[in-house]
């Protein structure tokens, strides 16, 4: 590995916004907000959505109805045809 090519790695804590979860990491990511946990200073880093969070992992995933989306989409378009090539 060559030297003075590569980021710092930095203890780091991620936040999610949402839930409050914290997950401690490393990351090439600082910020100046910071913390001491365990007697190591760690960034605070707020993160929108994480596995905590995100409608997949927690189970709340809501599927959508494609075909009803279609059918109702065939209701009002369906009988509009484009235009043809004009004739010349």
């Amino acid at each position: 590995m060559k030297a003075e090519i590569h980021p710092d790695y930095n203890p780091v804590v991620f936040v999610d916004m949402t839930t409050g979860k914290r997950f401690i990491t490393r990351s090439t990511k600082v910020s100046d907000k910071k913390e001491t946990i365990d007697g190591v200073e760690h960034s605070v880093i707020s993160i929108g959505v994480t596995s905590d969070s995100h409608p997949f992992f927690t189970g709340l995933a809501q599927f959508v109805d494609t075909e009803g989306r279609i059918d109702k989409f065939q209701k009002r378009f369906g009988a509009v045809r484009r235009a043809g090539k004009p004739k010349l």
